[in-house]
């Protein structure tokens, strides 16, 4: 049976880290957002150290804040967008564009929608009968 690691030892400084979740400030440009930002951290500080999957918080937390500022659809927006036009995400990918893994990307955060995507589908959630014009 395997068991859960719960201590860590820091590699610079020796000090013991704990398995946990904290508070962080993310910042893109002129906005701000705190995420609670898993990883190994000391007893008495927030310095703490971040595993791969860890990174994929900060970097989603990232992305929305650019896609914020840069005015484009949030992931859950394009999610909306997407079922409110009746599309799963591959056929979305192949007749809004981005192909057949890309709504998939954009509504988990991993990837932000190109401008013209966004654009796309703000003008569609509007519209929805413009969808007929796209080519299949």
């Amino acid at each position: 049976m395997d068991k859960e690691i719960t201590k860590r030892i820091h590699p610079e400084t020796g000090e013991e880290l704990e398995r946990g979740v904290r508070p962080m400030l993310i910042s893109y440009k002129d906005l701000n957002e705190t995420v609670e930002m898993p990883g190994w951290y000391p007893k008495d500080s927030d310095d703490g150290i971040y595993s791969k999957e860890d990174r994929k918080v900060y970097g989603k937390a990232l992305r929305r804040l650019k896609a914020k500022y840069e005015k484009l659809l949030l992931p859950e927006e394009i999610k909306n967008v997407r079922k409110q036009l009746r599309l799963s995400q591959e056929e979305a990918g192949e007749k809004i564009g981005g192909g057949p893994r890309a709504f998939q990307k954009y509504e988990s955060g991993d990837v932000l929608p190109s401008r013209a995507i966004s654009n796309l589908l703000t003008i569609l959630a509007k519209e929805p009968a413009m969808l007929q014009l796209l080519p299949n």
